[in-house]
């Protein structure tokens, strides 16, 4: 089957070829924008009469404009989809009323990975002129705590073990397989505690880190957050990082709802690009978003 009209509805940083390819399961001209809508008026005017829409993390598909796009059949997720409560779009609404959803995922873990052991390693060492202790430190031995053991955190964990990292791990669910490998776990608090590196990847909007949990990760700390959005209260990271010894770790994503007046404390260290993206990773992600459209066509 083909599809009416596709909209990619916001700025997805779908490659060329790609949008070559969803050309030929539209019948219409597929409308590509490039730049993000400021309101839910303006993404229904984008979306019209299609049906099927492309959306990036970026853009909020919530029930009202699902809604109001009564032709929908198919809603292509340009960005991960660990479960409803954390999507970006009304996922249970739109399944409801007959709207297919599909996300894509691990299509950039090897760059946040990447990303992480670069940061970490220039502040351990003093390479770009902030140092985390009087002497330089090598990864080996450095007490590394990983919270959320999916797809990035696993990655970041097997970069880790040549470099002889002590690892540790937090998850809601226990990773056998991985505690048999040599990353050990830890309830929460006890991993905040014991562990002089703490690295979040969880899904959007998971706040597991608050007033109590940053008394019990103290001082001396690395705190590192590549997740979607912040996976701790913005309140207790703001008196945490005054403490001696304390540094935090940012990219574009980790660190969007932090202010000015935070970010620019000295021992914060941010990026504005979102680690992980790459060429490599933009022709993952294009790849996923077309296999999930093809598979609906041909599934229709």
């Amino acid at each position: 089957m083909k599809f009416n009209k596709i909209v990619c509805v916001d700025n997805t940083k779908l490659n060329d070829e790609a949008l070559d390819e969803l050309q030929k399961l539209s019948d219409d001209e597929v409308e590509v924008y490039t730049d993000y809508p400021d309101s839910n008026e303006e993404i229904i005017e984008r979306i019209g009469e299609a049906e099927a829409v492309i959306v990036s993390w970026h853009t909020e598909l919530d029930e009202e404009i699902i809604k109001a796009c009564s032709n929908l059949k198919y809603i292509g997720m340009a960005c991960s989809l660990y479960d409803d409560e954390s999507a970006n779009v009304a996922v249970k609404f739109a399944r409801q009323n007959g709207i297919t959803v599909k996300g894509t995922k691990d299509y950039g873990d090897p760059g946040v990975a990447e990303f992480i052991i670069s940061e970490l390693i220039q502040l351990l060492n003093g390479y770009k002129g902030k140092q985390w202790e009087e002497m330089p430190r090598e990864l080996t031995n450095l007490k590394v705590g990983i919270i959320g053991l999916g797809v990035t955190g696993q990655l970041l964990a097997e970069c880790l073990m040549p470099f002889e990292a002590d690892l540790f791990y937090f998850s809601r669910t226990r990773k056998p397989d991985w505690e048999n490998k040599g990353v050990s776990y830890l309830p929460l608090n006890d991993l905040l505690e014991h562990c002089e590196v703490i690295s979040f990847h969880l899904p959007k909007n998971a706040k597991t880190v608050g007033e109590e949990e940053f008394k019990k990760l103290g001082s001396g700390k690395i705190l590192i957050n590549t997740s979607l959005g912040l996976a701790f209260e913005v309140e207790y990271f703001q008196q945490w990082i005054k403490s001696d010894g304390n540094y935090a770790i940012f990219d574009g994503d980790g660190k969007k709802e932090l202010s000015h007046d935070i970010l620019s404390s000295k021992n914060i260290i941010s990026q504005d690009a979102s680690a992980g993206w790459s060429s490599q990773t933009l022709k993952r992600l294009s790849n996923k978003v077309l296999h999930n459209l093809k598979e609906y066509c041909e599934d229709h």
